[in-house]
């Protein structure tokens, strides 16, 4: 199962779910898709989508995801690879008036730069990233928040 994650903020993202449900119909996607759409304005005709999930039901969907398709959102994103799961970030773009600016775009290439998640340009196919996922060796996330946590609480203790 593919699990897309649009997050919360009050901006559609209706570019990546009409190619998804395109992608669906052309037989280039054969796996159970099921979206987190948010505020997007389309509605997908071709997979199973909810426009906001509670913390069970997402919890649920992502780790129950085969891979994952998502904003550049850092949460969704660090969910996801701290689960291990494959991850293509397809970022948010002002130009499509799916953010303030391009910013989504500068966190997904520093995540694929690391070797994370795949990061899906505008320049990028797709159906050739969701294939290149499947059989991608991603560099194992390590979250180093126990660290800092240990190094204020070490400051703070001095």
């Amino acid at each position: 199962m593919i699990f897309v994650i649009l997050g919360t903020q009050k901006f559609q993202m209706n570019r990546l779910l009409r190619q998804i449900d395109c992608l669906i119909a052309e037989g280039a996607i054969s796996a159970p898709v099921i979206a987190q759409i948010g505020h997007s304005d389309y509605e997908p005709v071709s997979f199973e989508f909810h426009r906001f999930l509670n913390k069970d039901e997402f919890d649920r969907y992502i780790t129950q995801a085969d891979m994952i398709v998502t904003h550049g959102g850092v949460s969704s994103i660090i969910t996801a690879l701290k689960l291990r799961k494959p991850v293509i970030v397809y970022p948010r773009l002002a130009k499509f008036g799916e953010h303030v600016d391009d910013h989504q775009c500068e966190i997904a290439r520093a995540f694929a730069k690391k070797g994370y998640v795949l990061c899906c340009d505008e320049d990028n196919d797709l159906a050739e990233m969701l294939e290149l996922c499947k059989g991608m060796e991603f560099t194992e996330y390590v979250s180093q928040t126990e660290n800092i946590t240990r190094i204020v609480n070490d400051f703070l203790d001095e």
